[in-house]
């Protein structure tokens, strides 16, 4: 039995967190007093009792709440963006490598991927590690979420009585190409280039989809769709919870349907010429709180499907 302290379980992320812990077998939580949430003493005490703390904060929260911990041996899983490029954290993508998971297990420091480089680099990684993706690549990707991915006040203007009548179409945003997932994006990858990126917000609740065109012609291997399937296929055939799947015979594809799991499909359609790549899963659970669950597993040495 480990203890996990939540930093910040009020969030969006924090609340499916703790959802997702209160169920597991080998974790007993630690909660602060409601009045107590913001006494940096108090909070310190518990992130010092805690084997494991999940930081559930805004960046610079983050940053300051790293340095409350003194405990050598305390595990900090961070679901924000402020150290997913950092020297001295681990990346929480296990699936990518054996090297990523063992890293994994013994680091004291890991930091949760991003919800739209969580799709990103399920796909792109696996292309640039087998040869078959030239660094140089000048990537593209488009990504649909449902609203729950921008937080609590994202989620109070679409849930809204008197919304804008816009909220009912699908709406573009990080248009100044400076995303805050851009620099895993890239740097996890291995990309000489942080890629185009299209984000798009939708009026649905949770999932996401995240697509990469590739043109056959600019790959150093040129792959038809059919072989970046069963590439994929091999790069994730130990993984409990990516799986490639065959294209719907609708001919359409929603970034719904894994809601609440840790579970991630990979689509490839094309020809010779035109592929494109497609990652769907649940912002919120592999995205965000789902991921943090298995990277703590791991690192505690848990089997990392429990509670999952």
């Amino acid at each position: 039995m480990v203890k996990a302290f939540i930093d910040g379980q009020a969030g969006t992320t924090g609340l499916q967190l703790k959802a997702k812990l209160e169920k597991h077998p080998l974790v007993e939580i630690i909660e602060i007093e409601e009045a107590k949430r913001k006494d940096t003493a108090e909070r310190q005490k518990l992130m010092n009792e805690a084997d494991v703390v999940f930081l559930c904060l805004p960046d610079a929260a983050a940053k300051e709440a790293v340095k409350l911990v003194t405990n050598p041996d305390t595990v900090v899983i961070d679901a924000s963006t402020a150290h997913r490029t950092s020297e001295g954290w681990t990346y929480g993508f296990p699936e990518l490598s054996e090297k990523h998971r063992a890293e994994i297990s013994r680091s004291k420091k890991i930091a949760n991927p991003g919800c739209h480089a969580t799709g990103f680099i399920s796909l792109v990684y696996p292309l640039i590690a087998s040869g078959v993706m030239p660094a140089s690549y000048p990537v593209t990707a488009h990504s649909i979420t449902g609203y729950s991915g921008g937080g609590n006040k994202m989620i109070g203007e679409y849930e809204s009585a008197d919304r804008p009548d816009e909220y009912a179409s699908p709406r573009q945003y990080g248009l100044s190409q400076l995303h805050k997932h851009l620099p895993e994006m890239k740097k996890i990858t291995g990309l000489a280039a942080e890629p185009v990126f299209n984000p798009i917000v939708s009026d649905y609740y949770c999932g996401m989809a995240v697509s990469v065109p590739v043109h056959t012609a600019l790959l150093d291997k040129k792959l038809s769709a059919e072989k970046i399937a069963e590439l994929y296929k091999n790069h994730y055939k130990d993984s409990p919870f990516i799986t490639v799947k065959e294209l719907p015979e609708s001919g359409f594809l929603s970034p719904m349907g894994l809601e609440g799991t840790n579970e991630l499909n990979i689509y490839v359609g094309g020809n010779d010429e035109r592929i494109t790549l497609t990652a769907v899963f649940d912002n919120l659970g592999k995205g965000a709180s789902s991921a943090a669950v298995q990277n703590m597993n791991i690192a505690m040495g848990f089997d990392e499907k429990t509670a999952l």
